[in-house]
């Protein structure tokens, strides 16, 4: 493998390492909420059974497993699943890519990897947006993954990859015939 081959596999790795950690701390985060919601929603039944002395409310250990998972803990483990899968194909389809049966295969993988790191640019940066994620984590994370972006346009150029793994040299290989003379 190529030396730039070898620093987009380690930045994949390492990268894929960020991704499955940012995900535990998210879910563990959320989990952690609900858990408070939880133990809040239990202290106020207790209250209104004590001022009111109905006994309409069913018991806390019911309502906690038969409560539907709040929309904000689904949104979150959501996103947070949504970057794992980008993040982990980066480093899938970089070791698909060096270890490719053709040339095209190379440039068709290396351009899945391309578009993937950009993805998980998007659902970082939505994230930060919906206050998912501080800024510190926000900036380090982005940084790394927009290094990796970089790294893979690098790479794709050097390689003139495409959308369908065509390599482009001039004009007439993407211009029709009776179109060439008009040009």
């Amino acid at each position: 493998m190529s030396d730039i081959g070898d620093a987009i596999q380690a930045k994949c790795l390492a990268f894929g390492d960020r991704v499955i950690k940012l995900n535990d701390y998210l879910l563990e985060q959320a989990s952690q909420e609900e858990d408070v919601r939880c133990v809040m929603e239990e202290v106020r039944c207790k209250k209104e059974e004590v001022k009111g002395g109905s006994k309409q409310h069913q018991p806390s250990y019911i309502k906690r497993h038969t409560s539907p998972v709040p929309v904000y803990l689904k949104s979150v483990a959501t996103l947070a699943n949504l970057l794992l899968r980008s993040g982990k194909s980066i480093g899938a389809n970089n070791a698909e890519a060096t270890n490719a049966i053709s040339k095209a295969d190379y440039r068709s993988k290396s351009y899945i990897a391309f578009k993937e790191a950009r993805e998980s640019l998007y659902w970082i940066e939505l994230l930060h947006r919906n206050e998912y994620i501080n800024d510190k984590q926000y900036e380090s994370i982005y940084a790394d993954c927009e290094e990796l972006v970089k790294l893979l346009v690098h790479r794709c150029k050097k390689n003139r990859c495409t959308a369908d793994g065509v390599i482009v040299k001039r004009y007439s290989d993407v211009i029709p015939e009776w179109a060439q003379v008009l040009i």
